[in-house]
């Protein structure tokens, strides 16, 4: 029995090519927003693999590359986070790749800001582009890599908050952060979930 409660059977991203997707909002008037972290962590992947992602048929910008020794395809859908669904299940079935090797990366409201924890399928937690992405894919056997931005203030909407950019304060330790998240993909990729939550964890 894995960390997160899985059989070893699934610890692994055991296929030939894994697709790790981040989610957020298009466009430049959302880049900095709280949602748009799985965004800025698979441009810092895409950045240490020297690559650029490009448009794709699938509905996502792509990159096709190796990360830590693995074939990797990263991908940011171009739809708006509520239906990043359909981008991802097509991509998916484009490199051919099961869900049991789709790695997502999301903001997490249930986790304090820069709190990260790893896990292997469950539910979604009120997140609505994980919501999509389970719907299209048909299961929610996928890997998910959680980034905590915490609570909205006093009685702020969510959905508001999550739309807002990171406070100065946050701001200042970002990059620290999403390199910090890159740094577990990686090692996800290469060590497997129970290795990697139990070093993070």
């Amino acid at each position: 029995m894995t960390a997160d409660g899985s059989d070893g059977s699934t610890d692994r991203v055991a296929g030939e090519v894994a697709l790790v997707v981040g989610l957020g909002n298009p466009g430049p008037s959302y880049a900095g927003n709280r949602h748009n972290v799985g965004f800025m962590v698979v441009d810092e992947l895409a950045r240490r693999a020297g690559g650029r992602l490009t448009s794709h048929k699938a509905g996502a910008d792509v990159l096709e590359t190796r990360l830590a020794g693995r074939r990797v395809v990263l991908a940011r859908p171009r739809s708006f986070m509520n239906v990043s669904g359909p981008a991802v299940a097509a991509t998916a079935r484009y490199f051919t790749i099961p869900p049991a090797d789709v790695v997502v990366v999301h903001d997490d409201l249930d986790l304090d800001h820069g709190v990260l924890r790893l896990k292997r399928g469950g539910g979604e937690g009120g997140h609505n582009g994980l919501r999509s992405v389970s719907g299209c894919l048909g299961s929610r056997d996928y890997l998910r890599v959680r980034f905590g931005i915490g609570r909205p203030p006093g009685r702020m909407d969510p959905a508001d908050f999550v739309l807002r950019d990171f406070s100065a304060e946050q701001r200042r330790e970002l990059d620290l952060l999403v390199d910090r998240c890159a740094d577990a993909v990686e090692q996800l990729l290469t060590q497997g979930l129970a290795a990697t939550q139990n070093q993070l964890h």
